[in-house]
């Protein structure tokens, strides 16, 4: 494998989609209900409600999975799309209720490889 080209804890990623969607009507519910079906079909999971969150292998892979978001985003309401290195993703501190939760060595996506 040439060098640079192996995978390593910085060249690894992790997607996060975050959005707020309107859900005012029927219509707009509906639309909002088949993008996070869409982001669980992609392989993204949820991490909060308008939280998705998805492991990927490189730029090139994290460019396939922006392009097919950018193709099924919804009519309206607001999309943002973030990468972390699997060595940042690694050291965000979670928190739930008032209880600091353990650091996350190796998350569960990580296993398949």
């Amino acid at each position: 494998m040439p060098h640079g080209s192996h995978l390593s804890g910085y060249r690894l990623m992790w997607i996060f989609v975050m959005f707020d969607l309107p859900v005012g009507s029927a219509k707009q519910s509906r639309e909002a209900t088949k993008f996070r079906e869409f982001l669980l079909d992609q392989g993204f999971e949820m991490s909060q409600f308008s939280v998705y969150t998805r492991f990927c292998n490189g730029v090139d892979s994290y460019e396939t999975h922006l392009k097919r978001i950018e193709r099924h985003l919804p009519e309206k309401g607001d999309v943002h799309v973030l990468t972390f290195t699997d060595k940042q993703y690694e050291n965000i501190v979670r928190f739930s209720g008032q209880r600091r939760k353990r650091q996350t060595k190796n998350p569960h996506q990580l296993a398949l490889f």
